[in-house]
């Protein structure tokens, strides 16, 4: 079964921002230390910027594109925060990649 995992925002859930920031990374470490993976990871929108440099969980996405995680984030976000420089983990995609991705999976998981 293919699983991907869809990150639309840089924070987990809605509410308190610094608190959605723990949770993400929370989430995504708890993730990489997992047996289950997901495929594949989409960032689009803010979740973007968890790609860059600065991001608080670059570590854990790192080791799970080691794992085998394909990691992507939307271009058209990443252009608009302009940080296409700055992505560390991960490749730049585009929209009709992302809806191939998320018709043709068994799983969309989004956080």
């Amino acid at each position: 079964m293919k699983t991907a995992i869809v990150i639309n925002n840089e924070s987990f859930g809605k509410g308190d921002n610094e608190l959605g920031i723990r949770l993400m990374g929370a989430f995504l470490r708890k993730l990489w230390a997992s047996d289950a993976l997901p495929d594949i990871i989409i960032c689009y929108n803010s979740g973007v910027k968890l790609l860059a440099d600065g991001s608080s969980v670059l570590d854990a996405l790192e080791g799970l594109s080691v794992k085998g995680v394909e990691i992507i984030g939307c271009g058209t976000c990443i252009d608009h925060f302009h940080i296409g420089d700055s992505i560390r983990v991960g490749r730049k995609s585009d929209m009709a990649e992302i809806v191939s991705i998320m018709m043709s999976y068994n799983k969309v998981i989004t956080v």
